[in-house]
């Protein structure tokens, strides 16, 4: 099984980067299929910030140019020494960032790639500096402002699905297609529910949740949220580990499955989902 990127994922990677990168003396940074193919900052510029927000990683140069990465569903940086062989293919290579001790980071397949200035107010605003405005409290800083997302989320249409809503970058950032699944188990709600079933306390609960699973995986190796695993996310067929019924799962327009436990997790209108076992993705 792949680990997705997710908010967990997007935060150990600024980690690494930030280990790797901040404080050294850029050799060269490239930027692949960059439609504007702008000029990124000149050899010797130092590396000051790596920032995670959500799926979007940040890295910032003194001369006031960040690159702005969005993971998705499939991008990843790996951080490379010198003369060490890359473990994923060149050509899926979106961003390169060489350093002076021999360090090399590179994104790999991640959808968005940009290289902008900061505060530069005759840059038009661009996809992912848009998207990064939008987004809601990230729900892996330690301090997280839950009431700022309920705000957020009572904004969202009366009918949303819970699981649709988790997803919704601009309610809270860092809630990916494994955590939505997770979250709705661990709490016993049926994914599908609208959220104009769900009252105020149900509400916070499920996003103090998100919470606590997103931050107990910022310095894990292996995505935990169950007595050593997951719970029910790509495990369609296998037997709830709560309540030992079989998993269900349903693809979404995205092709994006989620996972969960018909006993756990009963709703009055399961005959209308149409839920049946489904092959793990």
């Amino acid at each position: 099984m792949v680990d997705v990127p997710e908010g967990d994922t997007i935060f150990r990677a600024a980690t690494r980067l930030r280990s790797a990168l901040v404080g050294k003396r850029l050799v060269e940074v490239e930027v692949r299929r960059d439609p504007r193919g702008r000029r990124g900052p000149e050899p010797g510029t130092e590396v000051t910030a790596v920032e995670a927000a959500g799926k979007h990683l940040l890295v910032h140069f003194a001369d006031g140019h960040v690159l702005h990465t969005h993971m998705q569903m499939t991008g990843a940086w790996h951080v490379y020494r010198s003369g060490e062989r890359w473990r994923r293919s060149g050509n899926s290579a979106r961003a390169i960032v060489r350093v002076d001790d021999g360090t090399t980071a590179v994104c790999f397949a991640a959808p968005i790639v940009e290289l902008r200035r900061e505060h530069d107010g005759r840059d038009r605003p661009t996809r992912a500096s848009r998207m990064l405005e939008r987004l809601g409290p990230d729900l892996c800083d330690s301090g997280i402002d839950v009431e700022a997302v309920l705000a957020r989320l009572a904004s969202l249409e009366p009918d949303t699905e819970l699981a649709t809503a988790l997803l919704d970058q601009r309610v809270a950032a860092g809630i990916g297609n494994v955590f939505k699944s997770e979250i709705c188990w661990a709490e016993r709600i049926f994914p599908f529910t609208a959220i104009a079933e769900l009252d105020v306390p149900t509400r916070r609960r499920i996003y103090e949740t998100a919470h606590l699973q997103l931050t107990s995986n910022l310095t894990t190796g292996r995505r935990t949220t169950y007595r050593g695993g997951l719970a029910v996310y790509a495990r369609s067929g296998r037997r709830c580990p709560r309540c030992g019924e079989t998993i269900l799962s349903r693809r979404d327009r995205a092709a994006r499955s989620t996972y969960w436990c018909p006993r756990c997790q009963p709703d009055g209108k399961m005959a209308s989902a149409r839920a049946v076992p489904s092959r793990d993705d």
